[in-house]
């Protein structure tokens, strides 16, 4: 893998079966699919493929939306989904006159009664498109695909600018004026895909299954507070509040497409918004869910890793590697946080015979190079999944240098009888080993303190002896314990044992 590809921790994602049911119950793509079904050749479009005025109480009452003061609007909302995702089909002006004229008066959706009038009035018409049938047709896969396409069309909407009166923003030519608007839309999209993004890992560090809705003020900051900022400025706190404000509006429209489950910013709060200020951001002694909450759902995650993809991000999800070798799983499980480190190995070793996987593992486990500790320690924490079945293949290895010490171990910790007791030199070994590997998976300091006090604990003269191993890291680890050993004179001792290391060499 390419190391210029920023690395995700693993998502756990759905069934696709599961994901293409809430796609297709997602409110918007749902009323989509309704005024697909609806639309004949009595319908009437404008020029870009919008129901004229006239048509849009009748969409809104299939719908379900009559009485509803914002149903024309919903139903509008749902018609550009439907022809944008393929599930209508928009005809010319000249095609729909022909079907309407054919088709006679009361056919299809919106009645068009005869005459030149009528004929006047009609800019195009509408049908249902190809796509329509993929919704009981089609795979899973289809109507996630289906799915993605009406969120293009959502996430566009969602970093347009609001503004009462369009044409207060028109030029001359006909188009919008971003310049006196004030808006970059190559920007506008940038900033939702990065909020959107940061949900994204927020949520998969978390576990990877979007348990915890995050506060809508620390999504903000995330996108506007610098990581090496300690106080906010007021400067700061202002864009954050602007922000916030932004993403209000924004994830009320990502809602019905199934994306996010969105909890407001309390109305109270809006009210208390002034020309002067904006949203403050809350207190410490606050109920921060007034501010909003917002989590994706299971099909947001899968939506947003599909765009990361997309976009050439490496946005693992747990289950990818259960056909692949040992040695890929060792090493990939090195990005994995410990819950899906292990249901990962799970699907891994659920493809295979226990036997035959010990004896994988421990094999992909050996080497000297960088990455081998922290595979070794992967493997050990595999084959505690194995069970007893794995018990002959350890046994196999208890001589092997780079082995014997893990496989002694696993053995112990199993409760086995008949194990030999391992030499010295494997005992320094593997000390050396669990450190390395232990520093690689950034653990946490206070649990590696206790490991290197432990083990200092246990033999006297640990540096004496350690600094002689014949391991790649030794010199390494031996400095690191130097620093983490809250004993100043030992601390010096791992010091000095970590440039007689480097001397021999």
């Amino acid at each position: 893998m390419p190391e210029d590809r920023p690395t995700l921790p693993p998502v756990r994602l759905h069934p696709d079966a599961e994901l293409a049911r809430a796609a297709l119950g997602a409110p918007l793509l749902a009323r989509a699919v309704r005024l697909a079904r609806w639309a004949g050749p009595g319908t009437r479009v404008g020029a870009g493929g919008e129901l004229v005025d006239e048509q849009l109480p009748d969409a809104a009452a299939v719908l379900g939306l009559a009485g509803d003061e914002e149903g024309a609007a919903y139903a509008s909302e749902a018609w550009r989904v439907a022809v944008d995702t393929g599930l209508v089909e928009v005809e010319d002006a000249d095609d729909v006159a022909d079907d309407v004229a054919g088709a006679g008066a009361g056919a299809g959706a919106g009645d068009v009664t005869g005459g030149d009038d009528a004929d006047d009035d009609v800019a195009g018409g509408a049908g249902a498109g190809a796509n329509l049938a993929l919704v009981t047709g089609g795979s899973p896969q289809d109507v996630l695909g289906l799915w993605l396409d009406a969120l293009d069309v959502v996430l566009a909407d969602a970093s347009a600018p609001f503004f009462d009166d369009i044409a207060d923003v028109v030029g001359t030519d006909g188009g919008v004026d971003f310049e006196a608007l004030g808006w970059d839309p190559e920007a506008e999209a940038d900033f939702l895909e990065g909020v959107l993004g940061n949900l994204y890992l927020l949520t998969v560090s978390d576990g990877g299954a979007g348990d915890h809705p995050v506060p809508l003020p620390v999504l903000a900051a995330s996108m506007i507070v610098p990581e090496d900022m300690g106080e906010p400025t007021d400067d700061v706190l202002e864009q954050v509040s602007e922000a916030m404000m932004r993403l209000d509006d924004q994830f009320r429209l990502l809602e019905p497409i199934g994306l996010v489950e969105y909890r407001p910013v309390d109305e109270a709060l809006m009210a208390e918004e002034t020309e002067d200020a904006a949203i403050q951001t809350p207190a410490d002694d606050e109920d921060v869910s007034r501010y909003g909450m917002v989590r994706l759902t299971p099909l947001g995650l899968y939506g947003i890793r599909a765009r990361m993809l997309e976009a050439g991000v490496d946005a693992p999800a747990v289950g990818e590697l259960a056909d692949k070798g040992a040695e890929v799983l060792l090493d990939r499980l090195t990005h994995f946080p410990e819950p899906a480190a292990r249901a990962e190995t799970e699907q891994w070793l659920a493809r295979r015979a226990p036997a035959a996987a010990a004896r994988d593992l421990l094999a992909a486990a050996r080497g000297a190079d960088g990455g081998a500790p922290l595979r070794r320690l992967h493997c050990q924490q595999a084959l505690t999944l194995v069970g007893p079945h794995a018990e002959p293949e350890v046994r196999a290895v208890l001589d092997d240098a780079e082995l014997g010490g893990l496989a002694r171990v696993w053995l112990a910790e199993r409760g086995a009888s008949d194990v030999p007791p391992p030499p010295e030199s494997m005992i320094f070994w593997l000390a050396i080993d669990t450190i390395a590997a232990q520093l690689d998976a950034d653990g946490e300091v206070e649990e590696l303190q206790g490991l290197v006090e432990g083990l200092v604990g246990q033999h006297s003269g640990f540096f004496d002896a350690a600094w002689r191993v014949e391991h790649p890291r030794t010199a390494d680890v031996l400095e690191a314990m130097g620093r983490l050993h809250g004993d100043k004179r030992v601390a010096k001792d791992a010091r000095k044992a970590a440039f007689k290391s480097r001397s021999s060499h």
